[in-house]
Order: structure tokens, then C-alpha cells, then sequence
């Protein structure tokens, strides 16, 4: 077979591929569309019937068409997040501060292992932190301050080597401070306003709750 015809037939099944994935994804974000109440149209660039979901606005990807930021900040949304987010395999950036979004913070947000940055403050978040937030081992930055989140921080989180910014302030949780891992250098300002938050935990105490 000729070279030539090879090198096409790679570069149509490449970008095949690259189509599916990006179809697969838009998919993903009109599900979150759907969840959502979006009273100044923002996301009214997010078309289904559109292949590439890299055209609309909020959304960023990398040169390969995949989507690696979510920027719907400040943007006056209500309603709730689906399971769905947690197959945006490449996703770094998940930034959804300052809106109305309520009901508890899907598990699924855990398989995002390529996140960097999770800011969902300032929103009506409820339910306890998942655990399964341990797994986002690229994950430096997590902000989820001022929303009505109940329960412990998680103690599987000290295994965020990379965690370079921790706040769950004025939530409601319970129970004490994790001390190892990056939670050693976090300041107490990242807890303040949870009254039922009883402070560090002692040593070789680090597997209860006492109060919670």
C-alpha cells in the first residue's frame, strides 16, 4: 500500500477518534446545562447539535480538542452538578464560585485526576466533602467556603501531596482538623465560621470525630 494512502488513512482515524471524544463531551456538558437555571443566558452558546463543544463560550480546551476549563464563575446559576462532570477526563480546571448551585457534591468529581483547581465557593453546597476527592492527585488548589457542607474533613485527603490551597470556611462541618500531609502549613483562617469544627487533632488521634 502506498505511503501516502497510509498517512491518510492514520490522519482521517485520528481525527475520527478526536471527534467522538469531543461529541462525548459535549454530551457531558449539555447534561450539565440541563441541571441548570441560567437566567442571563450564559450558556447559551452551549449547543448540542454542535460536534465540538470547544466553539462555546466558558469552555477551554488544549490542542487536541479536549476540554480543560470549565469558567462558569460568578455567573448567576442555580440548580445542581451531575455525576456526569466526573468523565471530563482531561479537565484541570473546574471553576464554579459565586452562583446558587445546591444539593450535595457528586462522588463522581473524584475521577477527574487531571483537575488542578476545584473552586466551588460562595455556592449552596450540601453534604459532606467525598472522599473519593483523595484520588485527585494533581489537585492544588480546593476552595469550597461558604456553602452549608455538613460531616468531617476527610482523612483521606493528607494524601494530596500536591494540595497547596485548602478552604472549607463557614461551612457547617464537625469533628477535628487533619494535621498530616499538606494540612501541617494550611492557616486557620481555611476553617474559621464552623462552629462545630473542634480544631487539630491530636497526635495518634487522627481517626476520630469526637462531636461529630
Amino acid at each position: 500500500m502506498d505511503i501516502r494512502l497510509v498517512l491518510c488513512l492514520v490522519t482521517l482515524l485520528l481525527s475520527f477518534v478526536s471527534t467522538i471524544s469531543t461529541n462525548s463531551e459535549g454530551n457531558i456538558l449539555h447534561g450539565l446545562r440541563i441541571r441548570l437555571s441560567d437566567p442571563n443566558n450564559v450558556l447559551q452558546s452551549w449547543d448540542p447539535t454542535l460536534v465540538n463543544p470547544c466553539t462555546w463560550f466558558h469552555v477551554t480546551c488544549d490542542s487536541n480538542n479536549h476540554v480543560i476549563r470549565l469558567d462558569l464563575g460568578n455567573a448567576n446559576i442555580s440548580g445542581s452538578l451531575g455525576p456526569e462532570l466526573g468523565q471530563l477526563q482531561h479537565l484541570q480546571y473546574l471553576e464554579l464560585y459565586k452562583n446558587n448551585i445546591n444539593g450535595k457534591i457528586p462522588k463522581e468529581l473524584g475521577n477527574l485526576k487531571s483537575l488542578v483547581s476545584m473552586d466551588l465557593y460562595d455556592n449552596n453546597l450540601q453534604g459532606q466533602i467525598p472522599k473519593s476527592f483523595a484520588k485527585l492527585k494533581s489537585l492544588k488548589f480546593l476552595r469550597l467556603n461558604n456553602n452549608k457542607l455538613t460531616g468531617s474533613i476527610p482523612r483521606e485527603l493528607t494524601k494530596l501531596s500536591n494540595l497547596k490551597v485548602f478552604d472549607v470556611s463557614s461551612n457547617d462541618l464537625c469533628g477535628t482538623i487533619p494535621i498530616d500531609g499538606p494540612f501541617g502549613s494550611f492557616p486557620i483562617e481555611s476553617y474559621e465560621n464552623n462552629v462545630r469544627l473542634n480544631g487539630p487533632e491530636l497526635q495518634g488521634l487522627a481517626t476520630y470525630d469526637f462531636g461529630c
